[in-house]
């Protein structure tokens, strides 16, 4: 059974220390996976910041792609709590490797994109089903802000906003926070 704890909203609203205390208070040895890419000083800084905040025992994996690897790692074996964070620069990271020209792709194209990405996710909760680990996963709320006026921003918000809705769909709590309230709703 896979025990999935979902952590969602919107930018700088606390999910990620929320998702840390959680994965404190149900995990003893803990695996971290940083999705996130260092390509400007912005992001740099920002990862830079999640280092900092975590506890310095728990081992980090930089990964968003390629999860069933992991049965591979020995850090993953004897982890029994993993948490990712996050799914939606996941998401990002794999829309934009894919090599779509975005100004032309079509809405075909778009739903094999789509499928590539859920196929990614899904590969990531079979392995955490498969080895038994707890599971805290990270993600933003995409769907309280601005409706995109660009072609990309758009398809990125879509599939966000649908993998959110899968992974809340196979979670067993989902928590929301809100300007570092956090509430659960599920």
């Amino acid at each position: 059974m896979l025990n999935l704890t979902l952590v969602t909203g919107g930018a700088r609203s606390g999910k990620s220390r929320l998702a840390e205390k959680i994965t404190k208070e149900i995990g003893e040895n803990i695996v971290y996976i940083a999705t996130a890419i260092a390509f400007d000083d912005g992001m740099k800084d920002r990862i830079k910041k999640h280092r900092n905040s975590r506890p310095k025992e728990w081992t980090t994996i930089e990964k968003y792609r390629g999860f069933n690897t992991l049965k591979n790692n020995q850090d993953f074996l004897d982890a029994d709590t993993i948490i990712l964070d996050c799914m939606t620069i996941m998401i990002s990271n794999l829309i934009l490797e894919s090599g779509y020209d975005f100004y032309k792709i079509t809405m075909e194209e778009v739903d094999k994109l789509e499928e590539e990405i859920f196929n990614e996710i899904d590969s990531l909760l079979k392995i955490m089903e498969d080895y038994n680990k707890n599971f805290v996963v990270v993600t933003n709320e995409v769907g309280m802000g601005l409706v995109p006026s660009y072609k990309l921003g758009s398809i990125f918000r879509d599939i966000a906003g649908r993998g959110n809705q899968y992974l809340a769909k196979k979670a067993t709590e989902v928590h929301l926070t809100v300007s570092g309230i956090p509430l659960k709703i599920k």
